[in-house]
């Protein structure tokens, strides 16, 4: 990876949580299952010990992710920014479609945290690429991949 990845102060408080509890919890786990798999006797056609060493490669290779993903992290705190009504990076924006009447309310964070069931957009999708730079009252409109759509941002808050 080149250049900093944007992720907010959330989004790594939980990669650490992750990383501590891949680390002191899983990994020890691991080892105790491999080292109990291994008094089996004949490793070869040891189901525990293979499932064992599949779930350790697994694990070891996520905290070298969660690693890689801090070590280039940007980390943005976003209760600094002040309240400017402008969208940017790690901002939560009130919108309502202008279409449906709908009101949907967005946190713009980054790729690895983006999770629509919670609100949270990737500040690569078409809709926060859109939002960003904008103020509140303004109308957005963005080629969507379900056609052309127009928004208005109702708020910004910086939370």
């Amino acid at each position: 990876m080149s250049g900093k990845v944007p992720i907010t102060t959330r989004g790594a408080e939980k990669l650490r949580a992750e990383l501590k509890q891949l680390k002191s919890v899983e990994r020890p786990r691991i080892i105790q299952a491999i080292a109990d798999a291994r008094e089996h006797g004949d490793l070869k056609e040891n189901a525990e010990y293979h499932a064992a060493r599949e779930q350790q490669s697994f694990v070891e290779g996520r905290i070298e992710e969660i690693n890689a993903k801090l070590s280039n992290a940007e980390i943005i705190d976003v209760t600094t920014f002040g309240s400017t009504g402008r969208v940017v990076f790690g901002a939560t924006v009130e919108i309502l479609d202008e279409d449906s009447g709908k009101e949907t309310t967005y946190q713009i964070v980054g790729e690895d945290e983006a999770d629509i069931n919670e609100g949270m957009i990737s500040v690569t999708s078409p809709i926060a690429r859109a939002l960003i730079g904008k103020e509140e009252g303004e109308v957005v409109e963005f080629q969507a991949p379900g056609g052309l759509k127009t928004y208005e941002i109702l708020s910004v808050k910086y939370i």
